[in-house]
């Protein structure tokens, strides 16, 4: 995945599967121009980053400003939960934050 383009990559000889160092996420304020709905059944982050952003893979960022809404390890936020999606002209701005706090060293 793109996303972890920029993570650390650990392997060593004995063992040769992939594992990637902590990933780190930024934090997401609040924003005046975020927009904010209440799902519904069959909502999914992916559906909604495609719907709000074109862009599927950006699920992550609207999970992130919504832990408290979410089942833990799950794609579906809590059905009739207010969430928030973060505007889309600041996708870009945690994009860069994200890239900056994963960088290798």
């Amino acid at each position: 995945m793109a996303r972890y383009s920029s993570i650390q990559v650990i392997t060593s000889p004995e063992n040769t599967n992939r594992r990637y160092i902590k990933v780190r996420y930024p934090e997401i304020p609040r924003g005046s121009e975020d927009i904010y709905v209440y799902t519904t059944k069959g909502d999914r982050y992916d559906l909604l980053a495609q719907t709000y952003y074109n862009d599927s893979s950006l699920w992550w960022i609207i999970a992130l400003c919504n832990l408290n809404n979410t089942i833990p390890d799950s794609i579906y936020p809590n059905i009739g939960e207010q969430i928030r999606i973060p505007a889309a002209n600041r996708i870009a701005r945690i994009l860069s934050e994200y890239d900056e706090l994963n960088k290798i060293l």
